[in-house]
C-alpha cells in the first residue's frame, strides 16, 4: 500500500455468543466498525520494487515518461510476512507495442526473459555507486516535469488521487523515476538481492493478442549483518530536483545489456527465415549475373580500356554499428537520427543559417557541407540561432584525438566546417586535443621502456600543425592539450563525475569491469569544454555565464554530449541561459573510406585513406587502385545504365571537396547517364585526383610554415573574446 493511499476500512462481524442478545444489542454490534490499517510497505520491498521496475523497463525498452504502464504493487508482504511484492506493466497489445523488445510467447522464452530481468536487477544492486533519492511534490507538478510514466494505475483516477495530492517519487539516475510505495533505502546496495518467482510471474502476449503485459512476483533478499537498518533515501530540495526526465529514459529503446542480448537474438531469428527463403533465388540470380558479366567482359575487352571494372560480391547487407569507438556497416542516417533522438536540419533551419551568416555579410554563401546535406542533424540548433539572432554570446567547441602523426582527409572535415562557422558567426573557438584519451585507450606499458604517454603528447604537437593550417583566426582560437590544461577544467569535471553514475557511463559507452578507471572517467573530460566556465581566462566566464556552446562533430560522437546535456543544468547557475546550459550540436555524416561507403575512414588502413602527408603520386595511385567504383562492368552497360553514384567513392568524395555546385551537378549527370565528358569512372577519378592534389599541396605549404614556437603561441592561455581581440 502506498504511503499516499488512505488506510482501508472494513466491516467486522460481531463476535462471541449472540443468542441471548436482544434485538437492540444485536443492531448495535452490527453497527460497530473496526478500522484496519494496512501496514506500510517495508523499505526493503519499496527498494526492490523501484530497482525491479527500472530493470524491467530497461530490459524491455519501455519509455519511462510518456505513458502510465505500471500496475499497483500488490502487498503480498502482509499475508506472507516476508519482503515480497507483485506488480506488472501493461505494454499495449500483440507482442508489446509499448516496448522495443517483443514479449516472448513460449515457456522457454518467458523463462529466459524473467531470468534476464532478475540478472539486470541484481547487477544494479551489486553496483554500490547507485544512490536512490526521493522527491515529494503534487502529482500534477511531477507529471508536468517527468511525464505520466512515473505513476502507476492507482494514481490515474483523479477522484482517488487528485492533481494536488503530494506523491513521493524515487529516482535512480540512469535507471528509473517512479512513484514508490514507501520511502526506499538510500542505495541499491542496501539489499542483498532480488529473487523473481517464475511460477507466480506471468507474461501475456501474442501476434494477435489484444493485451500485452507482464506481471512479476518478487522477493527481496535482505542483508542480515546484525546492524541497524540502512538509512532511507534522502529527499531532494526543489533546487535539486531534475528539471525533466533523463533523455536516455525517455525513449522506447532497450537500455540494459541483458535486453540487448535478447534483442539481438530476436533480430537473428527474424532475419533467418527471410535469408533461408531467399537463398535459392539469390544464388540463381548471382550465377546468371556472373555468367552474363563474364560474357560481356570478354566481348567488349577492347572497348573497356578507359572504364574501371568493379566487382560487386553477392552477400547479405552488413548491420549498422555506430558507437564512439566503432562505425561499421551500411549507415542509415534517418534511422540513426531516430535512434539517437536528434533532429534533421530542415529547410527553415537552412534559411535562418543563411540569413544570420551570409545575410550579415560575413561569408559569401553557405558552406558546401550544409548545401549538400553532409552536416545534416542537430540538437538545439534552433535555440542556438536564437542566441545569434539576439546577439547573445556563443562559442564553438571541437577537438581531435591525436592517434597518428599524419591526419587524413576524414579528420579534416570537422575542422574545415568549424573554420567556416568561426568566420560566419564571428565567434571564439576552443579546440581540445585529447592526448589523455588516446593514452588511456591505446597506450602501452612494458617493464623495459615504461609507458608511452609522451608519444601521444608529441602527436598533439604534430596534429596541431595540421589544425592551425586549416585557416582559423588566431585571435579567436584557443587550442589546448588535456594533459596541459585539465587543471582549469577540473572543477567542472568533478561536478560531472558527481552527476553521472558509473552505471550510466557503462550503459552509454559499453565499459566493462576490465576497463581501466581512466576510460570510465574520461567522458567527463570531453564534456567539460561544453561549459564556458571551463575557460575562466580564455572566455572570461564563470558559472553564471550565458554563453552558449555549439559543437560541430561527426554523429558517432553524439553519445558523449547526450550525457553532457543530461547533467548540464547542474553546471550552470544562470537560470536564464537560452539552452538551459546545454551545448548545441551539429552532426556530420561519415567520410567514406576508399574501399566503399560503409563505415568511416580509418588511420589504421593506409590504403583506405588519403593522408595530409601524401605526395601527388601517392594520391593518384591510391585513387586509381583503391577507390571503389559505381560504374558498370562494360562500356556498353555504362552507356546504357550509367553509374551508381551512391556507392561510387570518387563521386562521393567530390561532394565533400569540389566547391563548384554547377560543376558537381554536371559530373553527376554525365556519370549517372554514361554520357558527356565525365561518362566513365576513369574521368571522374581523374577529376578527384586533381582536386585532392591541389587541396593537399596547399595544406602542406601552409603547414610547413608553422613552427613549434607558433604552435605554443596558439596553445597559450589568453582571452579570445571577440570584443577583446587584438586588432
Amino acid at each position: 500500500m502506498s504511503p499516499n493511499d488512505p488506510p482501508t476500512s472494513e466491516m467486522t462481524p460481531p463476535t462471541g455468543d449472540t443468542q441471548n442478545d436482544t434485538p437492540k444489542e444485536e443492531e448495535q454490534k452490527k453497527k460497530k466498525k473496526r478500522v484496519v490499517v494496512t501496514p506500510p510497505c517495508p523499505p526493503a520491498v519499496s527498494t526492490g520494487y523501484v530497482i525491479l521496475r527500472g530493470a524491467l523497463m530497461g530490459v524491455l525498452g519501455v519509455d519511462n515518461s510518456t505513458k502510465t504502464t505500471a500496475n499497483v504493487l500488490q502487498a503480498t508482504y502482509i499475508k506472507e510476512k516476508a519482503p515480497t511484492g507483485k506488480f506488472g506493466l501493461s505494454l499495449g497489445k500483440k507482442l508489446g507495442t509499448d516496448c522495443q523488445l517483443d514479449l516472448p510467447t513460449t515457456p522457454e522464452g518467458k523463462e529466459q526473459l524473467v531470468q534476464q530481468i532478475e540478472k539486470a536487477a541484481n547487477r544494479i544492486i551489486q553496483q554500490e555507486q547507485n544512490s536512490i533519492q526521493v522527491m515529494t511534490a503534487p502529482k500534477e507538478e511531477l507529471v508536468q516535469m517527468y511525464g505520466p510514466g512515473i505513476l502507476d494505475q492507482s494514481h490515474t483516477n483523479a477522484k482517488k488521487c487528485p492533481p494536488t495530492k503530494e506523491l513521493t517519487c524515487a529516482v535512480i539516475p540512469g535507471l528509473v523515476m517512479a512513484i514508490a510505495p514507501s520511502v526506499p533505502y538510500a542505495s541499491t546496495s542496501n539489499i542483498a538481492g532480488i529473487e523473481i518467482d517464475l511460477q507466480e510471474s506471468k507474461i501475456q502476449a501474442g501476434p494477435t493478442a489484444r493485451k500485452a503485459d507482464i506481471v512479476l512476483k518478487f522477493k527481496v533478499v535482505e542483508k542480515n549483518d546484525g546492524e541497524q537498518l540502512p538509512a532511507l533515501a534522502s529527499t531532494m530540495t526543489k533546487d535539486e530536483m531534475p528539471t525533466c526526465m533523463e533523455e536516455s529514459l525517455s525513449k522506447m529503446v532497450v537500455r540494459m545489456p541483458e535486453g540487448q542480448v535478447l534483442l539481438e537474438e530476436q533480430l537473428a531469428v527474424a532475419t533467418k527465415a527471410e535469408e533461408e527463403a531467399n537463398a535459392e533465388a539469390k544464388a540463381a540470380t548471382a550465377k546468371e549475373e556472373e555468367a552474363k558479366a563474364e560474357a560481356e567482359t570478354a566481348a567488349a575487352a577492347e572497348a573497356m580500356a578507359n572504364v574501371t571494372i568493379t566487382e560487386e560480391k553477392e552477400g547479405k547487407k552488413q548491420d549498422m554499428v555506430v558507437t564512439v569507438e566503432k562505425v561499421e556497416g551500411d549507415i542509415d542516417y534517418d534511422k540513426l537520427v531516430d535512434q539517437f533522438g536528434s533532429k534533421l536540419i530542415t529547410d527553415d533551419d537552412m534559411k535562418r543559417l543563411e540569413k544570420l551568416t551570409v545575410g550579415r555579410g560575413r561569408v559569401p554563401h553557405l558552406h558546401r557541407f550544409l548545401r549538400r546535406n553532409i552536416f545534416f542533424s542537430h540538437r538545439d540548433l534552433t535555440n542556438l540561432l536564437d542566441c545569434v539572432e539576439q546577439n547573445q554570446p556563443i562559442y564553438l567547441y571541437t577537438g581531435r584525438g591525436p592517434s597518428s602523426t599524419a591526419m587524413h582527409l576524414g579528420h579534416l572535415i570537422p575542422f574545415l566546417f568549424t573554420q567556416w562557422l568561426q568566420q560566419a558567426f564571428d565567434c571564439p573557438l576552443v579546440i581540445q586535443m585529447t592526448d589523455d584519451e588516446k593514452f588511456l585507450f591505446k597506450g602501452e606499458y612494458t617493464d623495459e621502456d615504461g609507458d608511452n604517454l609522451e608519444h601521444f603528447q608529441s602527436l598533439t604537437m604534430e596534429n596541431a600543425r595540421d589544425i592551425i593550417a586549416c585557416g582559423f583566426d588566431y585571435n579567436k582560437t584557443f587550442l589546448f592539450s588535456d594533459l596541459d590544461y585539465v587543471g582549469q577544467m577540473y572543477p567542472n569535471i568533478v561536478r560531472i563525475w558527481k552527476s553521472v553514475t558509473t552505471n550510466t557511463v557503462n550503459g552509454i559507452f559499453g565499459f566493462e569491469g576490465t576497463s581501466n578507471i581512466g576510460k570510465i572517467a574520461f567522458p567527463a573530460i570531453q564534456a567539460a569544454p561544453s561549459f564556458a566556465s571551463s575557460f575562466p581566462v580564455v572566455l572570461d566566464a564563470k558559472r553564471d555565464s550565458n554563453m552558449a556552446c555549439l559543437i560541430p562533430c561527426a554523429i558517432d560522437q553524439d553519445p558523449y554530449f547526450r550525457m553532457t546535456r543530461d547533467v548540464a543544468h547542474k553546471l550552470t547557475t544562470n537560470k536564464q541561459h537560452k539552452l538551459g546550459g546545454k551545448p548545441a550540436l551539429i552532426h556530420s555524416k561519415f567520410f567514406p573510406p576508399l574501399q566503399g561507403a560503409q563505415g568511416k575512414m580509418s588511420s589504421s588502413d593506409s590504403n583506405s585513406a588519403i593522408f595530409l602527408t601524401d605526395t601527388a603520386e601517392d594520391i593518384s595511385s591510391k585513387i586509381k587502385k583503391h577507390a571503389l567504383s559505381g560504374g558498370q562492368e562494360t562500356k556498353k552497360l555504362q552507356e546504357e545504365l550509367g553509374a551508381n553514384l551512391e556507392v561510387d567513392v570518387s563521386y562521393q568524395w567530390l561532394r565533400f571537396f569540389l566547391e563548384d555546385d554547377d560543376e558537381l551537378e554536371q559530373i553527376g549527370k554525365d556519370y549517372d547517364s554514361g554520357s558527356g565528358e565525365y561518362w566513365s569512372t576513369g574521368k571522374v577519378k581523374a577529376k578527384l585526383i586533381q582536386v585532392l592534389q591541389d587541396l593537399v599541396a596547399a595544406h602542406q605549404e601552409r603547414r610547413a610554415k608553422i613552427t613549434d614556437e607558433e604552435v605554443h603561441k596558439w596553445m597559450s592561455e589568453r582571452c579570445i573574446l571577440v570584443s577583446k581581440e587584438t586588432k
